[in-house]
């Protein structure tokens, strides 16, 4: 079966090469939002499987859709992988206490960030 991502990034350039490699490599559908706002109305209207979000994000950060998605029934139980240029060793205390399902480093190589990202959404 597909696995459909939602992949929410300010940044055009790293949705359109990530979009490419998880439809390329994975054989996922990814849909796409270019803001926290849009990524929640996205999260709302599809039946996703995970959930790739940016967290330095402008308007709206990625902790601020977090807790969103946490807060509504219809969307707290998709599993979210942060994705971000900067982890601090606090952060990782931070995103560790927030239940996500895991935290990938930016720049990823588009190759290999499948496999990265199933193993961190725990598909096999």
């Amino acid at each position: 079966m597909t696995k459909r991502i939602l992949l929410i990034d300010d940044d055009p350039d790293i949705r359109a090469v990530t979009q490419v490699a998880l439809e390329k490599f994975a054989g996922w559908q990814v849909i796409t939002a270019a803001s926290g706002a849009e990524g929640l109305v996205q999260a709302q209207n599809k039946g996703l499987d995970g959930i790739l979000l940016d967290i330095s994000m402008p308007d709206m950060d990625g902790f601020s859709v977090f807790a969103n998605l946490q807060a509504n029934a219809g969307t707290r139980q998709i599993p979210v992988v942060l994705l971000t240029a900067k982890i601090l060793p606090s952060d990782r205390r931070r995103f560790a206490d927030m239940g996500v399902a895991g935290v990938m480093p930016k720049p990823f190589n588009p190759v290999t960030v499948c496999d990265q990202l199933a193993h961190l959404f725990g598909w096999g």
